[in-house]
């Protein structure tokens, strides 16, 4: 049995670096490279949609893009195989709704592929982002996730 030094490490497919890139700061969508990432069926999902079609995609993230002020993701840790990858990231942003501050939610995207990205999934606490901004909202909330970690 191989140590993990010695183990043989995967080269990381041409389109998850593609992927990051476009992501990596994202206050505005980068549409040539928007098309060299995702596949025309894309399926997109996060805790709040569920998107086909790779203009339904594009037209979202820029309805995103022209809400935030800031919004930039740190990579932390990413498994990767020939067709599909998790990637683990904090996204750092700032909302004009939430205030002034930069705001950090930690979260993953699950990604499958060929040449492009053919279904992606982001997996992130919806009350983190934006619930426990929200002020009585927010209490309640985090109320509650002291309760159930008690």
């Amino acid at each position: 049995m191989k140590s993990s030094a010695q183990q043989t490490k995967i080269a990381i497919p041409d389109v998850v670096n593609r992927f990051k890139d476009l992501y990596r700061d994202f206050t505005q969508v980068k549409v040539n490279q928007f098309s060299q990432v995702y596949a025309d069926d894309i399926i997109f999902r996060d805790p709040v949609h569920e998107i086909r079609g790779a203009g339904d995609v594009l037209g979202y993230l820029e309805g995103v893009c022209e809400r935030v002020e800031f919004c930039q993701f740190e990579y932390l840790d990413e498994l990767v195989s020939e067709n599909k990858a998790y990637i683990k990231w904090n996204m750092n942003f700032r909302h004009p709704s939430l205030g002034k501050e930069v705001h950090t939610v930690r979260g993953m995207s699950h990604i499958e592929f060929s040449d492009h990205i053919h279904y992606h999934e982001d997996v992130y606490d919806l009350g983190e982002m934006l619930y426990e901004h929200i002020p009585l909202l927010g209490a309640a909330t985090r109320f509650l996730k002291r309760k159930l970690a008690a």
